[in-house]
């Protein structure tokens, strides 16, 4: 009976077993997170619906459509990570470039500092060129590893043929 009970609590600390456990629960965050910003969206497109009502601000409006957008791309960007486990670096640089552009136009381009404005412009730089360099670097790693891997080892069989070794 002691050796069932000790192999049952072994087998608790599995490492297997305790990355799956992991998993799933970082799975259910991810979900949670998930239903949390479809419900903020649902509620600031019913704020910026009543907003219609009184008169328009259009840098407001412009501000709410922007975070709307910001929500959805973070929404899509969690999607995709619950279907392959990976976070995409290009789709988190357009909701950084988008939020930093949410923040110049609520507060007004003529409002911010220079050493502010010219703080984001450096960063939104940053961003483009991160943003341009992603698929540059893919492509380049891409074709590294499809020449290593096609690269076929050969036996010469006679002066004029070659056929590839087992």
């Amino acid at each position: 009976m002691p050796k069932r009970v000790i192999k049952e609590v072994n087998s608790w600390f599995a490492r297997e077993r305790i990355v799956n456990n992991l998993e799933r629960f970082q799975d259910f965050i991810i979900i949670s997170l998930c239903l949390g910003l479809f419900c903020v969206m649902l509620i600031r497109l019913g704020d910026m619906f009543f907003s219609f009502l009184h008169p328009l601000d259009v840098r407001e409006i412009t501000s709410d459509i922007l975070f709307i957008l910001i929500l959805v791309e973070l929404f899509r960007l969690l999607i995709d990570y619950l279907q392959t486990q990976q976070i995409s670096v290009g789709a988190a640089v357009e909701i950084t470039i988008v939020s930093a552009l949410r923040e110049v136009i609520l507060r007004g381009v003529l409002e911010i500092q220079q050493n502010q404005l010219f703080g984001i412009s450096t960063f939104l730089l940053v961003l483009a060129v991160i943003f341009i360099a992603l698929p540059l670097m893919s492509r380049f790693f891409e074709t590294i590893t499809t020449n290593h891997e096609t690269l076929p080892e050969t036996t010469e069989i006679s002066s004029d043929r070659t056929v590839p070794s087992d």
